[in-house]
């Protein structure tokens, strides 16, 4: 995850800063020591994440490959990176999930286009970003239908579902914030308890 209010951190006006094309971007990607978001010619560092957001998307991931194992869908883990073509930006969900075949970003392997649900595992230094500029990039990918953004300081997840799947405009916000609760995830049709989210977590 990066960060700042609104977008990436050091998007600033900067003409001292180097520039990055897709391809320089992807080949330094291969072989960096820590991973980078891509930003329309800038490359952000991405700080690793706290042991408790860890142990969040871990169990998030594992729930949904178990229960979406004899289906159509498949889950990812934050390994595998989005590309937004509208934005020229790439960048690595904590967890998403995709249905039938990966689409990739022409002859990639690790880049991707075709993410069904995304989740995001909030942090303070992410979490403007991730309701704010990050949701309005993700939501230029036709395929992208439904947002879970988890809080890892307590029991808080909000929903974001796209109520038209022909128009980016109708989403619908709902906000989980009691164990006993389970998510219903709507473009996977399961439902998602949050005591697994926040199974080994005491607040």
């Amino acid at each position: 995850m990066v960060i700042a209010q609104t977008n990436p951190p050091n998007l600033a006006p900067d003409a001292t800063k180097t520039r990055f094309t897709p391809d320089q971007y992807r080949a330094i990607e291969e072989t960096a020591d820590e991973r980078h978001e891509y930003c329309n010619g800038e490359m952000i560092p991405m700080p690793g994440g706290s042991e408790v957001h860890s142990r969040i998307a871990v169990d998030i991931t594992t729930f949904l490959n178990v229960a979406l194992r004899d289906t159509n869908f498949q889950t990812y883990n934050g390994d595998l990176r989005i590309w937004i073509p509208s934005f020229n930006h790439g960048t690595y969900p904590d967890v998403l999930v995709i249905n039938g075949e990966p689409e990739f970003n022409g002859e990639r392997t690790d880049e991707i286009v075709n993410p069904l649900l995304i989740v995001e595992v909030l942090s303070p230094s992410t979490e403007a970003y991730d309701r704010g500029e990050k949701f309005r990039k993700y939501r230029s990918l036709s395929s992208f239908c439904e947002y879970l953004l988890v809080s890892q300081t307590e029991p808080y997840i909000e929903q974001y579902h796209n109520l038209d799947r022909n128009s980016n405009n109708r989403w619908q916000w709902q906000v989980y914030d009691r164990l006993e609760q389970s998510i219903v995830l709507h473009s996977l049709n399961i439902e998602l308890p949050l005591s697994e989210i926040y199974r080994r977590l005491n607040f």
